[in-house]
């Protein structure tokens, strides 16, 4: 009797170490199956556009065309939606979107930089100056993109357009944007995560 007794307390203490560990993982599966509650935080800090948006094509004459189908292909894109007189919000959008590309390392070789100009283009100046190696495509600067540059600008939707880093990928989906207000380290997570799991561009 005595040693029953001891038994069963020597017990105790191991089932009370299992229902320790246990209960925890009990407690996340009923949440998880049984209440149908799922986490609610995202790990982007950039506005996701789902379903993702493939860029329209454009029914543009050459070389028009060529300008366009060529714009996103085999890169990332960070793509500022500005005027082309480029004031002070379309300036710190371009600014944060170099620093961006020289802070990826090695990984800024698989990204560029566009301008899509919607008007009064382009302080070529200021930009050769300041921001070597960006791409500019004037939307008002030929006939033919002008007249079909409403489509286009139509996708990247989003208030104050200048204050905005728009990703597209390198088959020409438009990602995400990115509000240039915010802190850019959020950004730079959000690509780096991005282009380690992409195999394109």
């Amino acid at each position: 009797m005595t040693a029953t007794v001891q038994t069963r307390s020597n017990r105790l203490p191991l089932l009370g170490m299992v229902a320790l560990f246990a209960a925890p993982l009990a407690a996340a599966f009923w949440l998880y199956y049984g209440t149908g509650w799922r986490p609610g935080g995202t790990t982007n800090h950039g506005t996701l556009i789902t379903p993702v948006s493939e860029l329209p094509s454009l029914p543009l004459p050459q070389p028009a065309r060529k300008e366009l189908d060529t714009l996103f292909a085999g890169k990332w894109s960070l793509v500022v939606v500005a005027d082309g007189r480029c004031a002070e919000a379309c300036r710190n959008s371009l600014v944060y979107a170099r620093q961006t590309q020289l802070g990826m390392g090695r990984l800024g070789a698989r990204m560029q930089r566009v301008l899509l100009a919607t008007g009064q283009c382009c302080d070529r100046v200021y930009l050769a100056q300041e921001h070597a190696g960006l791409r500019v495509t004037d939307l008002t600067g030929s006939d033919a993109l002008s007249a079909s540059r409403e489509p286009l600008l139509a996708a990247f939707a989003g208030e104050r357009q200048d204050e905005q880093i728009y990703i597209v990928d390198p088959l020409g989906n438009l990602m995400m944007r990115y509000d240039t207000r915010l802190n850019p380290k959020g950004l730079r997570e959000d690509l780096k995560k991005l282009l380690d799991l992409s195999h394109i561009g």
